[in-house]
């Protein structure tokens, strides 16, 4: 589902408080020549993540899902020098381009790239105690997000923010006994969460350059 003013309203966003700088656009047209699929962020999400980040006053963050690294970078920005960045990729093709991205933007030292399913990543992470992460983005296969966000769960502290991406698959979200597992998935990721009592959430809907779809951003409160 797409809409010619939806991608107008976006380009406008994106031109006026969200422009692109050559470190961005050579991202999304490096994972573009290597054959990834063009399902990164869009600009002024981007640029909504970065500020999360910002607002949170995060120094640690994990990131579930990092395709050619253009929303890592965005979060990365983020973090002081000091800081630290965690992204699981499943593709080992995805993460060699994400992380020539991520060294052309110089935050080859805040980033690391982990390859491997994030289901076997993420135990490893908590026996490495490389938590809390103070904000946790998960973008990665719709199926295992309810595991993704009990992983985060884990993984976090009081005040965590956790922002999963997705969740309206194009208004397909409310499909009662839906046979896409993705829409399946999420489904058990609201279920999962509005049953959690750790977690404070909320969710909105977007249009735009990606089409109908939107995010759950919930907060850990114990």
């Amino acid at each position: 589902m797409t809409n010619p003013q939806w991608n107008a309203v976006d380009a406008y966003f994106t031109e006026t408080i969200a422009p692109a700088d050559e470190v961005l656009t050579a991202a999304l047209a490096d994972s573009a020549a290597a054959g990834l699929p063009e399902i990164a962020v869009a600009p002024n999400q981007g640029k909504l993540l970065h500020l999360l980040a910002l607002t949170q006053g995060a120094r640690t963050v994990l990131e579930i899902g990092t395709l050619g690294g253009y929303s890592t970078i965005w979060l990365a920005r983020a973090l002081p020098a000091d800081g630290r960045l965690i992204t699981l990729e499943y593709d080992p093709v995805h993460a060699d381009v994400a992380r020539a991205n991520i060294a052309r933007a110089g935050l080859e030292k805040i980033v690391e790239v982990r390859t491997g399913a994030a289901l076997d990543s993420l135990p490893l992470l908590e026996a490495e105690d490389a938590g809390p992460f103070d904000l946790v983005f998960i973008d990665a296969d719709k199926v295992n997000n309810p595991r993704y966000v009990e992983w985060a769960l884990k993984l976090s502290r009081p005040g965590t923010l956790i922002i999963v991406d997705n969740v309206v698959r194009g208004g397909k979200i409310t499909t009662p006994n839906p046979e896409d597992p993705a829409i399946t998935g999420t489904r058990e990721l609201f279920d999962l969460v509005a049953a959690e009592p750790r977690l404070d959430a909320t969710a909105l809907q977007t249009v735009g350059a990606k089409g109908y779809d939107g995010l759950l951003i919930a907060r850990v409160v114990d």
